[in-house]
């Protein structure tokens, strides 16, 4: 019966973390994977995430010189302890590159190193509400009725800084800045598409603009999929992918997902396949605030106070490096009286 009841409310706490209604910080893991594209919202502060995947890219041989091989690991990590809106994350790939050199003959090598080494931070600028229609019941209309409020996209920026600490097949010569818009439109409860459009290598001969288009449907309790566009314009090429894939919640803090694509490299064909997990550790706190009894929120109180010397600047950013002192409960004993 307990485990009936516990499955129940994980199942629960996952199709509210793909809902309109969650804000940054969700009860159960939001990843990014295994899409490429990247959601407007933070992982909330108190929360460190760790989202790995094993990946293999092949391509055919086209060009005199090409990269027609990859196999690696890529680790993006992720965290807030600023603000509720501003994440902080760090995406690193270490991978095995096959070079090759197409003319009379075809020659290859392998070379290892970093593919990226990229540090970077996004600010959510707006964050859509919506109806909740779960209390009308007057009308089956309304209740069913579409929110055009829906059609308004969330939307963050994203500002990241490329290190150049990478292979040298993958040097631009310099650090480089990466921009970024984030839009995720939450179209139903078990429906979203996000949308990225991203300047990269800024400032180098290497620079490129893209967009990624990917749509996330929740298909049951704890399997969800997704459809993903992502379309580089490079100075020399344009490259382009489809993917797709699954993700499975195992528990509300790890996360398993599987996905593949079709790769178009300029005049190169191919297909990528990765295996990931996410998984995070979760330090979160809600913070308490006094509300008066019109549900307004009592300013200068004693509460108010607590959370303005626990929320200063160098206690959040030096609170990752304490640990939590274990509170002793006492234990009353409670004397009975004989009849």
């Amino acid at each position: 019966m307990m485990r009936n009841q516990k499955s129940k409310f994980l199942i629960f706490l996952f199709l509210v973390s793909f809902s309109s209604i969650y804000g940054q910080y969700t009860n159960v893991i939001n990843s990014n994977k295994p899409g490429f594209s990247e959601s407007p919202y933070s992982v909330g502060k108190g929360v460190y995430q760790f989202e790995t995947n094993l990946f293999f890219r092949n391509t055919s041989i086209e060009p005199t010189f090409s990269t027609p091989s990859s196999f690696g690991i890529d680790l993006l990590f992720r965290t807030s302890f600023l603000s509720e809106k501003l994440e902080l994350n760090t995406q690193i790939s270490y991978q095995r590159d096959e070079i090759a050199f197409k003319n009379i003959f075809t020659s290859s090598y392998y070379t290892n190193g970093l593919g990226r080494f990229t540090i970077g931070a996004k600010y959510l600028l707006f964050q859509q509400e919506y109806e909740d229609k779960t209390k009308e019941v007057r009308s089956w209309k309304r209740r069913n009725a579409f929110d055009k409020k829906r059609l308004i996209p969330s939307v963050a920026i994203y500002a990241g800084l490329n290190t150049d600490m990478v292979n040298d097949i993958y040097k631009t010569g310099s650090m480089s800045p990466k921009a970024g818009i984030l839009l995720q439109n939450n179209l139903s409860s078990d429906f979203n598409i996000i949308t990225n459009v991203f300047y990269d290598k800024i400032g180098t001969d290497f620079a490129e603009f893209s967009y990624i288009l990917t749509g996330t449907i929740n298909i049951s309790d704890r399997w969800s999929t997704f459809f993903e566009n992502q379309t580089i314009f490079q100075k020399e090429q344009t490259n382009s992918n489809l993917g797709t894939g699954l993700a499975f919640l195992y528990s509300r803090n790890l996360q398993i997902n599987a996905s593949g694509r079709f790769l178009f490299e300029g005049k190169s064909q191919g297909f990528f396949a990765g295996l990931g997990v996410s998984y995070r550790i979760d330090k979160h706190k809600d913070s308490f605030k006094e509300l008066d009894e019109n549900g307004k929120e009592i300013k200068d109180s004693p509460i108010s106070e607590y959370n303005k010397r626990k929320n200063g600047f160098f206690n959040r950013l030096f609170s990752i490096f304490t640990k939590d002192k274990s509170k002793k409960k006492t234990r009353k004993r409670v004397k009975r009286k004989r009849n």
